[in-house]
């Protein structure tokens, strides 16, 4: 995952989970630092191949990544994260050496849903992606992947944006391990949306 790597590794990436992480430090609620936004890419690949909605791993990891980072400004200026989100992942996104960029319609999936990850999503609701160039079972697409209905670019433009968005979003909020929190009963959360057991 090159590219995936080259978004962890930026300059810009590194400032803005330093600033979460010293913002966060005493916060005794869920923080957003690399654990958790692995957790949210695993959680949204593992759904991805369940409900074969046929996303590129990249552009999953990728979105799950970014999806958060606009926390930084949030906690400077009270910029609604998700906004600010949008902006400093265009500008990684666009930062990143030739050769490991995502291509347009990559771009502007990722982009739809880090800004669309808070979005309204019903438990357990994922629209499903149109498909775009199919890769028959049994055949390779342009990324080594195997074919099973996957399409090679995660979707065209504009196509499959929300279900992404759904994607993180679920996956978000299932990452939080609310059965185990000292200060479950303190959090702002409503029960409801509490993970109160194992289920994933």
């Amino acid at each position: 995952m090159r590219r995936v790597h080259a978004i962890e590794d930026s300059f810009a990436f590194r400032g803005h989970m330093r600033r979460i992480e010293d913002a966060e430090q005493t916060r005794e609620f869920c923080k957003h630092g690399m654990t958790h936004l692995l957790d949210v890419a695993r959680i949204a690949w593992i759904f991805n191949l369940e409900r074969g909605l046929g996303f590129d791993r990249e552009v999953v990891y990728a979105a799950a990544l970014l999806h958060d980072l606009g926390r930084s400004e949030q906690y400077a200026t009270g910029e609604d994260h998700d906004v600010a989100g949008a902006r400093i992942a265009a500008d990684i996104l666009d930062s990143l050496p030739d050769g490991l960029r995502f291509d347009a319609d990559e771009r502007a999936v990722i982009l739809a849903a880090v800004s669309g990850h808070r979005g309204a999503c019903a438990d357990g609701e994922v629209v499903v992606a149109p498909r775009a160039a199919e890769v028959p079972t049994g055949e390779a697409d342009d990324r080594g992947y195997m074919g099973s209905a996957r399409h090679a670019s995660g979707t065209r433009r504009g196509e499959g944006a929300e279900s992404l968005a759904h994607l993180i979003k679920e996956a978000d909020n299932r990452s939080r391990a609310c059965y185990a929190c000292r200060v479950r009963d303190t959090c702002y959360w409503p029960d409801e949306r509490k993970n109160l057991s194992i289920d994933i």
